[in-house]
């Protein structure tokens, strides 16, 4: 029996940057090797409607781990994709041209607490 369609919905986001983009999160997988392991979130993007390109997030397992270490707890699933969104939409307001470099995002040490701060964790 074939697998049944998913249904993503497709969202909007304002940047600051004065463009209206609309994504969907498409999938999140675990990677490891080539000195970053973690979770990357895959999701896919549009700012004129017509074409849309993946723009991938690591959330790179080492700063999860120092931060669950320093809190006391793991953060789970939903605080990691909440975390991989956050940084989603910071590039979005800080990349000028966006939809021309596709950047390949991360959280890290550097800016997961930031992130966090912004969804009050």
């Amino acid at each position: 029996m074939a697998k049944p369609e998913v249904v993503r919905r497709i969202k909007s986001y304002s940047s600051a940057t004065g463009f209206v983009y609309q994504y969907q999160f498409h999938e999140v997988k675990p990677v490891a090797g080539g000195g970053a392991a973690g979770n990357e979130y895959i999701y896919y993007v549009s700012a004129d409607r017509k074409t849309m390109f993946p723009i991938r997030i690591l959330v790179r397992a080492d700063a999860m781990e120092t931060h669950g270490t320093r809190i006391g707890r793991k953060l789970t699933g939903t605080e990691e994709y909440a975390v991989a969104k956050m940084r989603l939409f910071q590039a979005f307001d800080e990349i000028e041209n966006f939809s021309a470099t596709k950047p390949d995002l991360v959280v890290d040490s550097s800016n997961l607490e930031s992130l966090l701060a912004q969804l009050d964790l």
